[in-house]
């Protein structure tokens, strides 16, 4: 008598978001054209030339020195086979050390830094690594009832051939206390996904021009991929 498939167990679904409810979508889906490049005009964008040797470098885009510890983020962006992905344009966004944006949507009464903007953008070497130097973002409060703050992070945008491939990830410090209170990394599907959303600190690389450096690769695709937490 033949026996019956054995199937697997039904992923569990992530916990649901904690956070502000202007997070969630209230509309539908907006449909971009078919037509390649007139979507690309709906993406943002963190320049208006060709990526320059300055844009990884976030201490460098004022006259002043920004506020904070200065750290270097470097890896490599890999496919889905482990193999580097050339010239990849890599776009990142912070809050500055205070954890505040500057941006006029961010109502956290942090101090604002004229000296530090929070933008840069890269180009993925031959080898597919990455590089920028910026100031290590500080937490902030979510401004919801329960008092919960979000660790401190990175936002990282990659795109791929073009902007519809586009990936939008985060980059969490290894040893924070508020990773275990994280809404949105604890969005992320299971401990393996979340632990591949933290860098580590690479004391060998640490040193290069006054700044710690911490190590993270991103993967697209794959059995272990980069996910994009909610």
């Amino acid at each position: 008598m033949p026996t019956s498939p054995t199937h697997a167990p039904a992923p569990t679904a992530p916990p649901p978001y904690q956070g502000l409810p202007l997070r969630h979508p209230t509309r539908p889906p907006v449909l971009l054209p078919t037509d390649p490049e007139s979507a690309e005009l709906y993406g943002p964008v963190f320049g208006h030339t060709d990526v320059t040797s300055l844009d990884h470098d976030l201490t460098r885009h004022h006259t002043g020195t920004p506020i904070g510890e200065r750290i270097t983020l470097t890896g490599h962006v890999l496919d889905s086979r482990g193999r580097p992905v050339r010239h990849q344009l890599v776009e990142l966004w912070q809050a500055n050390a205070a954890g505040r944006y500057a941006h006029q949507g961010d109502r956290h009464d942090a101090p604002l830094d004229p000296n530090f903007t929070g933008t840069g953008r890269a180009l993925t070497g031959a080898d597919g690594r990455y590089t920028f130097t910026t100031i290590k973002p500080g937490a902030y409060p979510l401004g919801t009832p329960d008092h919960a703050w979000r660790a401190a992070h990175v936002h990282f945008s990659l795109f791929g051939s073009a902007f519809t491939q586009r990936l939008v990830t985060q980059m969490y410090f290894p040893g924070d206390p508020l990773l275990a209170h994280d809404s949105v990394l604890h969005s992320a599907p299971g401990e393996a996904a979340r632990r591949r959303l933290i860098a580590t600190y690479d004391p060998a690389l640490s040193g290069t021009a006054g700044t710690l450096t911490y190590r993270w690769n991103i993967v697209l695709g794959g059995p272990s991929p980069t996910v994009t937490p909610a």
